[in-house]
């Protein structure tokens, strides 16, 4: 597992060996069951994680009724926008939809890392970066693009979510209820 975390630091920017090495030793993997948590509303959240096995669930509640905001799987950051600026307790959750490996980091071990190796902070830069710039596209479709549009974006890009989770919880990401899943699908199954 450390080699998915070395590997994945490497085609950012190629790392020496004594770089893969402080990453190695400043690595902490977390194992989780399905169905654990790993913040819950209200919750001070001060860990980053890295998905190295497994797929996470980030939902809000709304009158009760829990929405789908989004999905992490391996390769992944799980990075709460809480964690910045001031420290505010979580507006949403986290939960392991399958059993799940992260690595676990926070601002105290990057650092530690960052007056080690100052060029880590750049690469932790363009990590936050291209984070945020995929939370901005996931945001901008959730408001430009009808339910249907969403769907097949996301049979495009992500495929593997369809055999990983719930339908109904496909269904609160696109933003419907189940019954309209299931009539997106179909029509979508007939326009093949």
């Amino acid at each position: 597992m450390h080699n998915k975390f070395i590997n994945y630091f490497s085609s950012i920017s190629p790392l020496s060996e004594e770089e893969a090495n402080a990453i190695r030793e400043h690595m902490v993997v977390k194992t989780f069951k399905k169905g654990d948590y790993l913040l819950k509303e209200g919750q001070f959240s001060v860990d980053t994680y890295f998905i190295l096995e497994g797929c996470i669930r980030e939902y809000i509640l709304t009158d009760g009724e829990e929405k789908t905001t989004n999905f992490f799987t391996e390769e992944q950051w799980v990075i709460s926008l809480n964690n910045f600026g001031p420290k505010t307790p979580a507006t949403h959750n986290l939960v392991c939809v399958e059993d799940t490996a992260v690595s676990v980091g926070n601002e105290r071990q990057a650092q530690e890392l960052f007056k080690q190796f100052p060029r880590f902070e750049t690469i932790s830069r363009v990590i936050v970066e291209a984070d945020f710039a995929e939370q901005k596209k996931l945001l901008t479709s959730y408001l430009a693009d009808s339910p249907e549009q969403r769907y097949l974006k996301l049979l495009k890009s992500r495929p593997d979510l369809f055999q990983r989770i719930p339908q109904y919880q496909l269904a609160s990401y696109i933003g419907v209820k189940p019954e309209s899943l299931s009539r997106i699908r179909k029509r979508v199954l007939k326009q093949k």
